[in-house]
């Protein structure tokens, strides 16, 4: 036999859970219901709450409150606004390539490293100063042109200075071609058409000779593109 006090307690309880279901009752559907409904048509819940479902219960059979939310769904429901896509930003310009530089320079063989009279042979002065040209050339991309003019002074005819000139142009483009210059030399035989120092012919023929030194001369030019 349960003590009073206990059996009190139970009563409350289960008038509470009464009172709650009467509170919240759920009406059945009129038409066709899945769930245990008492004389009023309110759907019968247990003391937790829950409602009793029939045997052949599914879930189209769900009623809002039993299963599901406890509040209907909202009948015209409006969507939150969806969020503009974000801005691309444009396309950064494109660089444009570095145009082509040109690159042009000039050597001329002179003063110590000048040819001695009536001579074509370097000497090692003159070889020194092409080792600058070679060094020059590693600085190029893309070579175009190299020409080579020879020069003669005045003492002769000019048939022989030209013919003379062409042989110093030709010493010079050998040398180069022996260190591995593999581009085209172009060969120019100026004679003494372009002098660059007029000496006295009152003078002494050695002191002549010598005065026009400059005279004999190669001057070579390179054209073409540096390297970036």
């Amino acid at each position: 036999m349960l003590k009073k006090p206990l059996f009190s307690v139970l009563l409350a309880a289960v008038a509470s859970s009464a009172l709650a279901q009467s509170n919240t009752s759920i009406q059945a559907n009129s038409e066709h219901s899945a769930y245990l409904q008492d004389s009023r048509g309110v759907i019968v819940r247990s003391a937790f709450g829950l409602c009793w479902r029939t045997g052949y219960w599914t879930p189209a059979d769900a009623v809002a409150g039993c299963d599901g939310a406890l509040a209907p769904p909202i009948a015209k429901p409006i969507a939150p606004p969806i969020a503009p896509p974000l801005a691309l930003a444009p396309p950064a310009p494109a660089v444009p390539a570095p145009l082509p530089q040109p690159c042009d320079f000039s050597i001329t063989l002179d003063n110590d490293q000048a040819f001695a009279f009536n001579r074509t042979s370097l000497n090692s002065a003159a070889k020194r100063r092409l080792e600058t040209v070679l060094s020059g050339l590693y600085h190029y991309s893309r070579i175009d042109a190299i020409t080579v003019t020879g020069h003669a002074d005045r003492l002769g005819t000019r048939q022989y200075n030209r013919k003379l000139s062409e042989k110093r142009a030709n010493a010079v483009a050998a040398y180069l071609r022996s260190k591995g210059v593999s581009a085209q030399i172009d060969i120019v035989g100026a004679g003494e058409t372009k002098p660059v120092k007029t000496c006295d012919n009152a003078v002494a023929r050695a002191r002549l000779i010598a005065c026009l030194a400059p005279n004999r001369r190669v001057v070579i030019e390179v054209h073409g593109i540096a390297k970036q």
